[in-house]
């Protein structure tokens, strides 16, 4: 049975509806098991950007570390609750090694450095950060997570430099369509050589007709059900090394009602 860590960052964002992702991540505890749940308590302060190029720098550094810290200190699979998908960058570090390969199911890349980012927001440079690059207080140290044991599944909105690293450094990529058949995935991340495996999932990897509660939709995703099954059959073949889902970001309560079914669903393919 995994662990949950809720971490209702928003500072990552660069979205209008950054606050909304406090909400999401509340919502999503608020259906999950209070004793398997450990609550981390989010500075509620914008921070500064500490001359890196990234928004909001000091307060995603010290909640790096809190993740960190909490996931780490737990035997078990910890699934990551947030707030934006920076909050992976400490639980990537506090579990990431030689035989962990890594499924980013994302409809972006997050593979911008601060130099190329168009917004400053961490939030699309979260897995750049995780493979060593961008700012210091905001990067795993290099060789901690390398690009031959990344997949990206699902990201179909790509900038110019991510592109240009994908193509370098030959990343994996299983495409929306490809996620018709989920042993797609599990033939990716075979090829990597890995014998386990994190799962991150920010909820706008999911068509827009699917799942409405999130900053930075992305028509022509795959549907709920397809990621299901991906993520199962992840399951049924690696050991989990732990997980994230992020970005649930609803514009009501109302809302989250509506997209929560679907994101239990996804809760309960990863735990």
């Amino acid at each position: 049975m995994a662990h949950f860590v809720i971490t209702p960052q928003w500072q990552g964002s660069g979205s209008a509806r950054a606050m909304q992702l406090i909400d999401g991540a509340e919502a999503i505890a608020g259906d999950l098991p209070a004793s398997a749940c450990t609550r981390l308590e989010v500075p509620v302060e914008a921070g500064e950007s500490l001359d890196t190029g990234i928004r909001r720098a000091s307060s995603l550094g010290r909640i790096r570390d809190l993740v960190r810290d909490a996931v780490a200190a737990r035997s078990e699979p910890v699934v990551v609750i947030g707030g934006d998908c920076g909050v992976s960058l400490g639980a990537l570090e506090a579990v990431a090694a030689e035989d962990v390969a890594v499924v980013w199911l994302d409809a972006h890349a997050d593979l911008n450095t601060p130099e190329s980012s168009p917004s400053g927001a961490f939030c699309g440079m979260v897995l750049r950060a995780a493979l060593g690059d961008g700012a210091d207080r905001l990067r795993l140290a290099r060789g901690i997570l390398t690009p031959d044991r990344l997949v990206l599944a699902g990201t179909r909105e790509l900038d110019d430099a991510e592109q240009q690293y994908i193509d370098e450094h030959s990343i994996r990529r299983v495409l929306p369509g490809d996620l018709v058949d989920p042993e797609a995935l599990v033939a990716a991340v075979a090829d990597t050589g890995a014998s386990r495996v994190y799962v991150h999932i920010d909820l706008d990897v999911l068509d827009p007709s699917v799942m409405t509660g999130v900053s930075l939709p992305v028509p022509f995703g795959p549907t709920a059900s397809e990621v299901i099954a991906a993520v199962r059959a992840l399951r049924d073949r690696f050991p989990l090394a732990g997980a994230t889902i992020a970005e649930f970001s609803p514009a009501s309560a109302d809302a989250a009602i509506e997209d929560m079914p679907t994101i239990l669903r996804l809760v309960g393919a990863v735990a």
